[in-house]
């Protein structure tokens, strides 16, 4: 045993020896190896060893950024701390709540100067808070301030500018260093850096700017908008060309650039290597240096070819016929093609590393942008052909509804900033990612009726249907054959009873005949749940005694004597559906469970049974309003209607006080506001049902209610013209009557137009009848049998 370890010790002993004699040069190189590794990768590549890139590049070259105009890191963030002293701002620190306490959100601008001139656009953002509904004359009642100083250029070689704006801030009391104050901003900082210098100091202010950089951006306090030009529209704006029942087809073009590129500085890099995925087949990528005074002396070998290329196309032929453009960045981040792509459903591929997108906050960018990198700009093309078709329309579908609800006009760029602070005050009361992103958008979704999606007439009927999952934040991915599918949507049904609300205006005492039959009617409906009675009179309702005997309660309103009072959101009112019935009304109890059943499918649009119609009078060069029988109608009065009571909450809230007053000025235009109301947020037409009789439209009447003033229809109404043409005058004081209000009807219709900046009103030729309507068979086979009879 002795013997067996001394062999075990003798053999290990000597291949020590041996490893020492013949291997000590490998160890001791061993011993320092990983030193040296971790040295090499600190120190490699070493620019000045002329040994490694020799036959790559000059030293010399190498040794700079290629442009000295170009700031370094450590340039920018000077910059930026010299704007953003306050860099650390957050609502809870730089905003005084409590002055949104006692009257809300309130924004108040300053005076405007009559000496200072205004941009366009600065202009077009005051006017869009002076329209809103949350604009107040009163500093005292404000919670936010906006500057009447034009911020938005702030390059100082512009003839724009506007000088000693720290002087001239700091002299109005209500600055209280930029605390509740909202600054707009698009253009800053100037040749050659293009800093985010405004040339004052912000202070404690809430900044909305354009071609914002991430790390610039204080998030939850500050705002990215969009660059837009100065001709961009007040308000209403052009639709996006993506039509809504529309499959687009496969378009000529898969990938697309037309643009200036520039030969030096800031954002050179990106536009000049854009050349390099032009195939002149399915990818266009055209670039021009013809752009500033001296292009001439800075032209490369690619100029004039490049010139003569960017002549062959056209850019909206291009927009037009492409399914991706191409969205790099100018001399800033933002530019305006960025929202062209957005118009026309082509989807952009953002090449604008650091931007903080617009309304990134409540806006998923990921279902309608690809966000690509600009150093990997020749991996853009076999990333966008792989996008499945599928996604590739879902994202088309969402530029459209994003442009319409958020981008179309300035009215909508400076709402959407004004409502995304106005949440930041409520965070238990905001709206949901979900409500920005889904139609109709959160412009159109108040938070202050409910935040619960089963309270909103919009998505009981999208429960359960599911889409594809997109990458994160549309960033350029690997290709995938499917996507995982998760639910979107959630809801319930809508209720399965109805409010009967009755506008009444009868004189004297007592009630009048009419109405008392129509409570008998509405509430033998086995739908009914409740009966509201609004009081439109100055003198006192009728007692209780004097009202029928009904099987669901009966509650009597006392109103004010304005149209508008029909359409406040009562608290009485407890059930989704409301039937708004005038007083003169005759309907039957057929006729209004089968109006109801058909709005149990249709919750988010106007059912009922008296139909009118708009048309364009080119001679007049105005709208007309028409109660002749075509075979389209566009418009569904609300004196015998069906609708959400979401809709009362957005006539009353949402609308501004001057269109509210409009209403009860003209005495015949609450029912058309409502009708232009509901086609802007659904983008539908109505829906009308079948009625035994022909409604007979009456003067709506707002207070006194005197005998023989009663609102009593004019006999055999109609149209006093046909359509397509203008109103024709009528004999006698009936006709003059009519003609009166169908000229009053047509006023309000213009005047509602011209305050959205478009006609909302969406035309159809639907009529929804029961089965059976009409035939001739056994009544025992009809559900509403009654429906026949005259």
């Amino acid at each position: 045993m002795q013997t067996r370890k001394k062999y075990i010790f003798l053999t290990f002993l000597a291949s020590w020896l041996l490893l020492f004699f013949f291997g000590g040069d490998q160890l001791r190189r061993f011993a320092f190896f990983s030193g040296r590794k971790a040295e090499a990768r600190r120190n490699w590549p070493r620019w000045t060893d002329q040994l490694l890139l020799k036959t790559f590049a000059d030293p010399e070259e190498l040794q700079g950024d290629g442009d000295p105009s170009l700031p370094s890191p450590r340039e920018r963030r000077v910059a930026r701390l010299s704007v953003y002293k306050n860099s650390r701002c957050r609502m809870e620190t730089c905003f005084d709540f409590s002055r949104c306490e006692k009257h809300g959100f309130k924004v108040f601008t300053y005076p405007r100067e009559r000496d200072q001139p205004l941009s366009e656009s600065y202009s077009k953002i005051l006017t869009s808070i002076e329209r809103s509904r949350y604009y107040t004359p009163r500093p005292e009642e404000a919670c936010l301030f906006i500057l009447s100083i034009d911020t938005l250029d702030r390059d100082h070689l512009s003839a724009q500018y506007v000088h000693n704006v720290d002087e001239k801030i700091r002299s109005f009391p209500l600055w209280n260093g930029g605390r509740n104050h909202l600054i707009f901003n698009l253009y800053s900082g100037t040749w050659p850096n293009y800093t985010e210098d405004l040339g004052f100091d912000i202070g404690q202010a809430i900044l909305a700017k354009a071609s914002f950089y991430t790390e610039s951006f204080r998030p939850g306090f500050d705002i990215s908008i969009p660059l837009f030009s100065k001709d961009h529209p007040q308000r209403g704006g052009e639709r996006g060309w993506l039509y809504q029942d529309s499959v687009p087809p496969k378009k000529k073009y898969l990938l697309v650039f037309k643009g200036k590129r520039y030969l030096t500085g800031i954002g050179s890099g990106t536009r000049n290597a854009l050349h390099h995925i032009h195939n002149g087949k399915d990818i266009i990528s055209l670039t021009t240096c013809k752009h500033g005074k001296d292009w001439e002396k800075h032209k490369d070998t690619r100029c004039d070819k490049d010139n003569v290329d960017y002549e062959k196309f056209d850019y909206q032929e291009l927009l037009h016929n492409s399914t991706f453009c191409i969205v790099p960045r100018g001399r800033r981040l933002g530019s305006f093609r960025f929202l062209e792509a957005l118009q026309a459903a082509c989807i952009p591929v953002l090449l604008s590393d650091g931007w903080e997108l617009p309304f990134s906050e409540a806006i998923d960018w990921g279902k309608a942008a690809v966000v690509g990198n600009e150093r990997l700009l020749l991996q853009i093309p076999s990333a966008v052909r792989c996008i499945h078709p599928e996604r590739v329309l879902a994202f088309q579908q969402q530029t459209q509804f994003l442009w319409d609800a958020y981008f179309s006009s300035v009215d909508k760029i400076v709402h959407t900033t004004l409502e995304i602070i106005k949440d930041r005050l409520l965070p238990h009361r905001s709206r949901s990612r979900f409500l920005w992103n889904t139609l109709p958008g959160g412009l159109l979704a108040l938070p202050d009726f409910s935040t619960h999606l089963r309270d909103f007439p919009f998505y009981y009927l999208q429960q359960g249907k599911t889409l594809p999952c997109p990458a994160e934040h549309g960033k350029l991915s690997a290709c995938h054959s499917t996507y995982p599918s998760t639910p979107l949507f959630s809801g319930s049904s809508p209720s399965e009873k109805f409010t009967a609300f009755i506008r009444a205006v009868s004189p004297g005492g007592s009630p009048s005949q009419p109405i008392l039959r129509l409570i008998q009617a509405v509430s033998a409906s086995q739908y009914c749940a409740q009966i509201l009675v609004l009081w439109s009179c100055e003198t006192p309702p009728p007692p209780s005694g004097k009202w029928p005997q009904t099987t669901v309660p009966l509650t009597i309103i006392q109103g004010t004597g304005k149209l508008s009072d029909r359409f406040f959101p009562y608290t009485a009112i407890q059930t989704d559906a409301v039937l708004s019935l005038d007083e003169h009304t005759s309907l039957s109890t057929s006729e209004v469970d089968f109006a109801f059943v058909v709005w149990r499918s249709f919750p988010e649009r106007i059912v009922g049974f008296p139909a009118r119609s708009h048309f364009w009078d080119a001679e007049q060069r105005r709208w007309g309003y028409t109660s002749k029988w075509t075979n389209e109608i566009s418009i569904v009065l609300t004196a015998a209607a069906f609708y959400h009571r979401y809709y009362h909450s957005l006539f009353t809230e949402y609308l501004p006080a001057g269109l509210r007053e409009l209403v009860d000025g003209l005495a015949a235009c609450e029912d058309i506001l409502m009708n232009v109301l509901v086609a802007a947020v659904t983008k539908l037409p109505p829906i009308k049902v079948t009625q035994r009789k022909q409604h007979k439209e009456a003067v709506p009447q707002q207070v006194g209610c005197k005998d023989g003033d009663a609102g009593i229809p004019p006999a055999g109404e109609r149209s006093p013209s046909p359509q397509h043409s203008p109103p024709a005058k009528v004999k006698g004081t009936v006709g003059a009557t009519s003609s009166r209000h169908f000229s009053q009807r047509q006023d309000c219709l213009n005047q509602v137009a011209d305050w959205f900046g478009y006609m909302p009103l969406v035309s159809s030729q639907l009529r929804l009848d029961p089965v059976l309507f009409k035939d001739q068979v056994s009544v025992l086979r009809k559900k509403y049998p009654r429906l026949e009879k005259p």
